[in-house]
């Protein structure tokens, strides 16, 4: 019955110390053997693609909460809806206003501030060190974000950080909610990206562009961001790990979590054959 794969990286495939448990891996090559399966995640195509070879895929990935399918064959975006050069330099300055640390990720890199950093981006830096330069993601720190804006192709998304009231009152400012989408992605952290981009919504384009259906698809995620495409795939798997908001838009809920091979049962159990 299914067709299709759609896989959430981080607290789906990834154990919480961002490795592949070996069960799963195995799992998903043996499945990418005669199923497509594609990754959808809210990391840049550069943070996911030591992962993405240490999978052995070769179909493009859906990057950024559904901003851009990017084609790692011919390093190229196939398809997008990344955020306006004027819209994100007026985001740059309402997030500065409200005292909101930053992330922006722009067309081959993600980047933070030098004079006002966000602490697991530092975190995320020493974790990149240990691949080597082809594959290392790209994580840098800058002292303008409005300069770099200016000179980019594409800003994929940004990442807030702040006090819980500060992001309300952020979240809630009308001008963000006109052009924006946010999805909180940590206890003090929100991702926006361009009005309309989701997870599901791009995923959905994906599988009607290579003629399949919603109905062929398994998806499966841990994250409020992951709740579009678990909505819309024929089955829609949460993790065991996940919480109860995203539990409740799931059809399936995984055995294990993400530290114990959670999802390799779950797999042989929908892709016999």
């Amino acid at each position: 019955m299914y067709k299709l794969l759609a896989l959430d990286l981080d607290g789906t495939v990834l154990t919480d110390n961002h490795t592949i448990h070996p069960n799963v891996k195995a799992s998903i090559q043996e499945i990418s053997k005669k199923y497509h399966v594609v990754i959808v995640t809210g990391r840049h195509h550069t943070a996911a693609y030591p992962y993405y070879l240490e999978l052995g895929l070769s179909t493009p990935i859906i990057c950024c909460n559904g901003t851009y399918i990017y084609d790692y064959f011919t390093n190229e975006v196939l398809t997008h809806n990344a955020i306006n050069r004027q819209q994100a330099l007026t985001f740059i300055d309402l997030a500065k206003e409200h005292q909101l640390k930053l992330v922006m990720y722009t067309t081959n890199a993600m980047v933070y501030s030098h004079d006002d950093p966000i602490t697991y981006m530092h975190t995320l830096k020493e974790w990149s060190q240990q691949y080597p330069l082809p594959q290392r993601p790209q994580i840098h720190q800058i002292d303008d974000f409005k300069a770099l804006a200016n000179k980019e192709d594409y800003i994929w998304k940004f990442v807030i950080e702040g006090p819980p009231s500060s992001i309300e009152r952020f979240k809630n400012h009308p001008w963000v909610n006109t052009y924006f989408n946010g999805e909180q992605s940590w206890s003090n952290r929100v991702d926006f990206a361009a009005k309309g981009n989701s997870k599901g919504n791009l995923l959905s384009h994906y599988v009607e562009h290579i003629g399949y259906q919603a109905r062929h698809v398994l998806a499966v995620g841990d994250n409020h961001n992951d709740i579009s495409m678990l909505q819309y795939a024929g089955c829609g798997v949460a993790m065991l790990n996940a919480d109860h908001t995203v539990k409740n838009n799931a059809q399936y809920i995984c055995k294990t979590d993400n530290n114990h091979g959670g999802l390799t049962q779950l797999l042989h159990e929908k892709f016999k054959g």
